[in-house]
C-alpha cells in the first residue's frame, strides 16, 4: 500500500495544553480522506504540523515516504502538495489570474501557461480579470484551491473547505474535489465537522476528540457500522438462522439467538413468522444511525 501521508505519534503541545496526542493515521494515495473531529478536536493543528507551518512537540510524519526530520528532501517533496489552511491566502487587490501568476512566482515554476486552464477547472474563467475584493465565499474558495494547484500536486490538504458556504457553493466545491480525484488522481486530506457534506466525499476517516485520534476505517467499514438494521433476540428452541432464511432476509448471526437483519424489514411480518415458529422475542431495537450519530457515540456524547 503507497501512503501519501503518515504520521507516528504526533504529538503538540502548548504549554500545559495537549493539542495532538500520539496521532498515528495514514492517508492512502488516491483516497479522499476525511479528518472528522468537532471544532477544537485538533484537525487544524495536524494539518498546521504537517504542512509545516508548525513543529511536532514530540512523533513523526512522512510525506510520500520521506521522514519531518530530512529537512532538504522534505522541502522538495513538498513541491507535491497543495493546501488550504483555515481560509486562502489571497490578494484582495489583484484579480483571480494575478493571485495565480504571483503563486507560480513564488514557487519558482518556470512556466504560467497553466493559469487559463486552472480558472476553467476551478469554473473560474470568465472572472480571472475581476478583483478578488469583489468575489463570493465560494468564488474565493475555489480561487484558493486553484492556488493549491498550481503547482500540479499529488496532494491537497484543506482544512473546513465549505465553512461558511451557501448550499450552492458547497455542492461546486465537493463536485470539483471529486473531479479531482477522479480525472487526475489527486488525493486529498479534507478536515471538517460538517459530516453530512463529508460523507458524500471521504473514501477515508479518521476520527479525533480532544487531541486524539479515535479511530480510522474505510467509507465501506462505516456504511456497514451505519446501516440501517433491525437488532433481534429471540428465546426458543428452534433455529433463528432457518427461520431468517425461510422469509430471505439478509442477516448476520451474532449468537444463536441474536442477530441483526439488514435493510428495509416488514416487522410485524417478522414477528408473525417468529411466533408461527414458536420463537418468543426477547429484545428486538431498529437501528438506522448517519455519520453524525456514529461519530457523536464513538466520542460518547449524547445529542
Amino acid at each position: 500500500m503507497e501512503y501519501c501521508l503518515t504520521t507516528h505519534n504526533l504529538t503538540k503541545r502548548y504549554r500545559k495544553f495537549t493539542a495532538l496526542d500520539n496521532v498515528s493515521l495514514q492517508v492512502k494515495r488516491g483516497a479522499i480522506y476525511g479528518l472528522v473531529g468537532r471544532n477544537g478536536a485538533g484537525k487544524t493543528t495536524i494539518i498546521r504540523v504537517v504542512t509545516g507551518l508548525q513543529e511536532p512537540t514530540e512523533g513523526e510524519y512522512t510525506l510520500f515516504d520521506v521522514n519531518h526530520s530530512d529537512g532538504k528532501a522534505l522541502a522538495r517533496i513538498r513541491r507535491r502538495i497543495g493546501a488550504i489552511v483555515e481560509t486562502p491566502a489571497l490578494y484582495n487587490s489583484m484579480s483571480a489570474k494575478e493571485n495565480l501568476y504571483h503563486q507560480a512566482i513564488l514557487l519558482g515554476l518556470p512556466s504560467t501557461s497553466k493559469i487559463d486552464e486552472l480558472l476553467k477547472l476551478v469554473g473560474l474563467e470568465d472572472a480571472g480579470k475581476k478583483r478578488v475584493s469583489n468575489f463570493s465565499l465560494g468564488m474565493r474558495q475555489r480561487l484558493g484551491i486553484a492556488l493549491a494547484l498550481i503547482g500540479d500536486p499529488d496532494l491537497i490538504i484543506l482544512d473546513e473547505p465549505t465553512n461558511g458556504l451557501d448550499p450552492q457553493g458547497i455542492v461546486e466545491i465537493r463536485e470539483l474535489i471529486l473531479k479531482l480525484n477522479k480525472e487526475n488522481g489527486v488525493t486529498f486530506v479534507i478536515s471538517s465537522h460538517i459530516l453530512g457534506e463529508l460523507s458524500k466525499l471521504a473514501t477515508d476517516y479518521g476520527f479525533i476528540e480532544k487531541g486524539r485520534l479515535i479511530c480510522e476505517m474505510t467509507a465501506e467499514q462505516l456504511e456497514e457500522k451505519c446501516r440501517k438494521k433491525i437488532i433481534l433476540k429471540v428465546d426458543g428452541k428452534k433455529s433463528l438462522s432457518s427461520v431468517l432464511d425461510k422469509a430471505k432476509l439478509e442477516y448476520k448471526m451474532l449468537s444463536p439467538d441474536e442477530c441483526e437483519i439488514y435493510g428495509p424489514t416488514d416487522i410485524q411480518a417478522v414477528l408473525t413468522l417468529l411466533t408461527d415458529s414458536k420463537l418468543s422475542v426477547v429484545r428486538i431495537n431498529e437501528c438506522d444511525e448517519d455519520l453524525e450519530t456514529f461519530f457523536l457515540n464513538l466520542i460518547g456524547t449524547k445529542q
